[in-house]
């Protein structure tokens, strides 16, 4: 049995006063009518109407089921007309799973997505380890390298392009490596993500190649790392985009430019296509729109590095 549909037809029986308006107005038979009342009556096991050919009244049993039904009747309506507009507009919360240094970009740009949908809430849950989605109740999150896991939906976003980088300070009293196997002869910043973060690959004649970073510095958290860059206490092995303002003004030197690290790719993953919220769908089209704006602003950036 259809329990709300059942009491939903209770309910415009009593409103209506009979079976046979409910029949013409749900485009059913007064039979199948009077056949979701009885059934309502067997489900609770008592009588709802009091029958005569001249009249329909509700028992005691009938007044109480009428009473409790219309709020749980008005609930469901309101789910309905909340998820319904769910469907045609962008509302709602978003949890995003980023990286720390992703956040800070979307961060500075998220406002302007906000403004123009108000009804959108947008958290950031920030982290450079990567944790389960679900466990994480993440609707979305940017995952770095390869995605393994067959039951997330990747939507390829970009690549993110590594550099090596050390402050004018630290050049100035230690030199800076013309190869990476020097590098073992450096103080290096260790940007800790799990097994062989140490680990730094260079594309060489030869093709890539990986060599192991040392130093007393390691951190979990990239803007420590990029911090202590620019302190001067070692060579860092970062993504551009986040030391690229630093770049630019001197406050950190770009190394080993002869031996560019691979690029590595970064996609939006979510769990489902199924059911995706347009709230969902919108963050994901803006924070792919804001990814391809970044990568055009370090292309220019860059060219413009080259010809000075």
């Amino acid at each position: 049995m259809d329990l709300l549909g059942a009491l939903g037809i209770l309910v415009r029986v009593v409103e209506t006063g009979s079976f046979s308006a409910v029949a013409r107005e749900r485009e059913l038979s007064q039979a199948a009518v009077a056949r979701q009342v009885s059934q309502l009556e067997e489900h609770f096991g008592v009588r709802l109407f009091h029958r005569t050919t001249r009249k329909l009244s509700l028992t005691d049993d009938g007044e109480m089921l009428l009473g409790l039904a219309r709020p749980v009747l008005d609930g469901v309506d309101g789910l309905e007309a909340a998820l319904g507009r769910q469907r045609g507009s962008p509302v709602g919360l978003v949890r995003v799973g980023v990286t720390v240094a992703a956040s800070r970009i979307l961060a500075q740009r998220l406002p302007i997505l906000l403004a123009d949908h108000p009804g959108l809430k947008v958290e950031l849950v920030v982290g450079d380890r990567l944790g389960d989605m679900i466990e994480e109740r993440l609707d979305l999150a940017m995952r770095v390298g390869e995605i393994k896991d067959a039951s997330l939906v990747a939507r390829r976003s970009g690549t993110a392009v590594r550099v090596v980088a050390a402050a004018p300070s630290y050049i100035e009293r230690h030199g800076e490596p013309s190869i990476p196997a020097e590098l073992a002869n450096h103080t290096c910043i260790v940007h800790d993500v799990g097994p062989n973060s140490d680990v730094w690959t260079f594309v060489t004649p030869d093709g890539p190649k990986d060599f192991r970073a040392s130093g007393g510095f390691l951190a979990n958290d990239v803007r420590a790392v990029h911090l202590a860059a620019r302190t001067g206490y070692g060579i860092a092995y970062l993504a551009l985009f986040e030391v690229a303002d630093d770049l630019r003004n001197g406050r950190l030197v770009r190394l080993l430019r002869d031996f560019p690290a691979p690029g590595v790719p970064f996609s939006l993953v979510y769990p489902s296509r199924r059911h995706l919220a347009p709230r969902t769908r919108l963050v994901i089209d803006f924070i792919w729109e804001q990814v391809r704006q970044v990568e055009a602003e370090l292309a220019t950036a860059s060219d413009e590095a080259r010809t000075a």
